[in-house]
């Protein structure tokens, strides 16, 4: 069993501009780190951050106009193409169309017969071709299905620098001109070996990686594409009488839109006429369709199940719920992870070093041996195995599959860094009301100090009239079932973190918690008693107290029950088996915060705290250099969010604190707080495997290329096939499920 401390509590930028390009020519990490120079030199530019797996920039402007012109034109010189995506194009993947596999097939068929000689090898049998053959094969391979690796490379040098088509374009070159070398010198007669079939194959093997690996990272695009797939191009709206099939781009707010069994909602909106249940299983992660009525909300994007819908439009295009998940979904995948630095520093000298040890590699094997054809080929082998595209897809490929899947299941990551961030948490902090409670308190106790009951209650409502607080709604949904009567009040105003202030019938009211009442010096003694007996079983006490005379009178007090999330217990259980210690913070009282603490297994309370004191206990709790994640739905919760190391909000509380997290959970179900965390210490996991063997390909392919023990057509296949092992890896977190062991 937790033990339970309360302590008493100590005595929180605005986000940059941001523009979204498309990159197009990219290969591999040393791509990236140019392109984001290139990016950064532009006047106004605060940050840029170019991902390969989505091959797109997230630049963010630190003020003053965006020009995208200059943007443009950066990456153009650098050797890239960038664009403008299109609103409606967002989510697409760039890559081409279903016939992009014919360059790949056609470049095997003039491959396989300058191969197959090297099988009959095996077998004592000359099957090789005459040379001019050979030569009429590998040189469309060369020049015209590789003529890719010519541009991207010839553009890389313009810029002086390297990627993973200078290195192929080099590497088969070399191969190829040797081989034309040795035609033209025998003439075709009486020669012992043509290369060839090296320099085909390898470029044969480059293209099928880039296949297979443009493939695999459609797949990890699969989660935006399917939240795109839910927006429905047409809606059915309700003017003059009569049902309008309109484009959804013309639905307006306030216009109702008639949703028929079996239809997607095609905007966001509240229930006006008709009852059903409604599938939200792709938007909230939630199993189950959710039952909706007149007056309940509805998500455009789901399915209508059973029954007929007229929906009040408030919100559509990109104010709706699903353009921004999409919007955060996309935003977490093109982000940076802060592990991708290593990355990038690495990559920034990978290419000319490489380009070095080929060199040396031929120097050293021609001088020492006298076999410039040996040298040759074995420096082949060095700069074809080196290509670092595996290195440039390790990290983004795992941010794309575990967001992606984390979206499916309800769970929205902002950004990269939250995600990379979260494995390391220790410390998880929860708001009460709304997070580990259904936020919906209900009105148990009225005892009046002065007068009956009715009083007490005709007051509290008098006060509470025209406030939206869930404790106001409960007082004033006690006061009208048992039919009380109350004046209007005036002068009504919130004193922030203690209650309302209010005049009513010529009298100074004042409802507000115990804080309140001792700094107004009320005397609560004649029901102290009573309070600390309802604080226990976990109820949370107000007080209201008449202000107009001296000293103040206490009127009474209200006590109010909120139930707890079923899965609430089951949340802060699930926490403790991850090694991580809960934190309970509440303005509430420390009896009724101690009760709910000891009902659920917290670790830890901070009571009676005031809203702005939130995010300085976040820090407080950072002390020690513990990872701290704030879980909240309040706007009183954004300061928290924002100091936390991670920001965990529910959807079901305010815009506010949404923008303020780095997760937001889009069902109200604390369970998820735990499953944010473990996909994204999965996450992480992937990220480690795929540097590991990224770093590894090369640490081992280079010598053994160097020394002479790799061809290069092994060397092309080893290349290939490092780059899609590690989008495969990234790809298995597609499997995840929340609550997975």
């Amino acid at each position: 069993m937790s033990t339970i401390s309360i302590l008493q509590p100590p005595a929180p930028a605005l986000p940059e501009a941001t523009v979204r390009l498309g990159i197009e020519g990219m290969t591999c990490a040393s791509c990236v780190g140019r392109v984001e120079k290139a990016l950064k030199k532009v006047p106004g530019v605060a940050s840029a951050q170019v991902n390969l797996a989505t091959e797109t920039a997230e630049v963010g402007w630190a003020g003053g106009p965006r020009d995208v012109a200059a943007l443009t034109a950066a990456v153009a010189k650098a050797g890239y193409t960038a664009r403008v995506p299109a609103d409606n194009a967002r989510g697409a993947p760039s890559a081409a169309s279903a016939w992009d596999w014919w360059p790949v097939a056609l470049s095997a068929a003039l491959s396989l017969p300058l191969a197959l000689p090297m099988l009959g090898m095996l077998f004592g049998a000359d099957w090789a071709l005459p040379a001019w053959w050979q030569f009429a094969l590998a040189t469309p391979v060369q020049f015209w299905l590789g003529a890719r690796f010519y541009r991207s490379g010839a553009k890389a040098l313009l810029a002086r620098s390297g990627n993973m088509d200078l290195l192929v374009a080099l590497g088969t070159s070399a191969g190829y001109g040797l081989s034309v070398y040795l035609l033209l010198a025998h003439g075709g007669h009486g020669m012992t070996h043509l290369y060839f079939e090296a320099s085909a194959v390898v470029i044969t093997l480059v293209l099928l990686g880039k296949w297979l690996e443009t493939r695999a990272k459609r797949q990890t695009s699969e989660a935006i594409r399917a939240l795109n797939a839910l927006r429905p191009e047409v809606a059915r709206v309700r003017r003059g009488g009569q049902d309008l099939e309109v484009p959804v781009d013309q639905v307006k707010r306030d216009d109702l839109v008639v949703v028929r069994p079996g239809e997607r909602v095609a905007v966001d909106g509240v229930v006006v006429e008709g009852a059903s249940e409604v599938d939200e299983s792709l938007i909230t992660g939630e199993s189950l369709p959710v039952a909706k009525h007149q007056g309940d909300k509805v998500t455009g994007g789901a399915v209508n199940a059973q029954g007929l819908l007229v929906v009040r439009t408030t919100a559509v295009g990109a104010e709706s719920t699903l353009a921004r998940i999409v919007r955060m979904v996309e935003s977490a995948q093109a982000r940076k992870a802060p592990i991708q630095r290593l990355v990038d520093r690495v990559s920034e000298v990978f290419v000319p070093v490489v380009i070095v040890i080929a060199l040396v590699t031929l120097l050293a094997w021609g001088l020492a041996r006298g076999d410039w054809e040996v040298a040759i080929l074995n420096a082949v082998a060095v700069l074809v195995i080196a290509c670092p595209c595996a290195l440039g897809l390790a990290t983004p490929t795992a941010i794309m599959a575990g967001t992606g899947v984390a979206a499916r299941h309800g769970i929205l990551i902002k950004d990269a860094q939250a995600l990379e961030i979260a494995h390391s948490v220790k410390v998880v902090a929860f708001d009460k009301t709304g997070t580990l409670t259904e936020g919906k308190p209900r009105l148990v106790a009225a005892e009046a100090a002065q007068g009956d009951r009715a009083s007490l209650l005709a007051a509290s409502a008098a006060i509470q009239s025209g406030s939206e607080h869930p404790l106001a709604r409960a007082v004033l949904d006690a006061a009208r079932s048992e039919g009380v009567v109350f004046a209007r009040a005036s002068q009504v105003r919130a004193i922030p973190g203690r209650g309302v202030a209010a005049q009513v019938g010529g009298r100074g009211l004042r409802l507000g918690s115990t804080r309140m009442m001792e700094e107004l010096k009320v005397d609560l003694g004649p029901l102290a008693a009573r309070a600390t007996q309802l604080q226990e079983q976990g109820r949370t006490v107000s007080w209201v107290a008449d202000v107009s005379g001296e000293p103040p009178a206490l009127l009474g007090l209200l006590a109010f029950g909120d139930t707890l999330k079923p899965s609430a217990a089951a949340a802060v259980r699930k926490l403790r088996e991850q090694g991580i210690r809960s934190v309970l913070l509440t303005g509430d009282n420390r009896g009724s915060a101690a009760a709910v603490a000891a009902q659920l297994g917290i670790d830890e309370v901070r009571a009676e705290i005031l809203p702005e004191q939130k995010a300085g206990i976040v820090a407080a709790l950072k002390q020690g250099h513990a990872l701290v994640a704030m879980v909240g739905d309040g706007i009183n919760d954004a300061p928290a969010l924002a100091a936390a190391d991670v920001g965990i909000a529910m959807s079901t509380g305010t815009d506010v604190a949404m923008q303020a997290a780095g997760v937001t959970l889009m069902r109200g179900d604390p369970a998820l707080v735990a499953d944010a965390i473990d996909i994204s210490r999965r996450t992480y996991a992937k990220i480690r495997q795929n540097l590991f063997w990224a770093f590894a390909y090369n640490v081992v392919g280079i010598p053994l290329a160097a020394s002479g023990l790799l061809s290069p057509v092994i060397a092309g296949a080893a290349m290939a096939f490092s780059s899609v092992s590690v989008v495969t890896n990234a790809l298995t977190l597609r499997r995840w499920k929340p609550g997975a062991p």
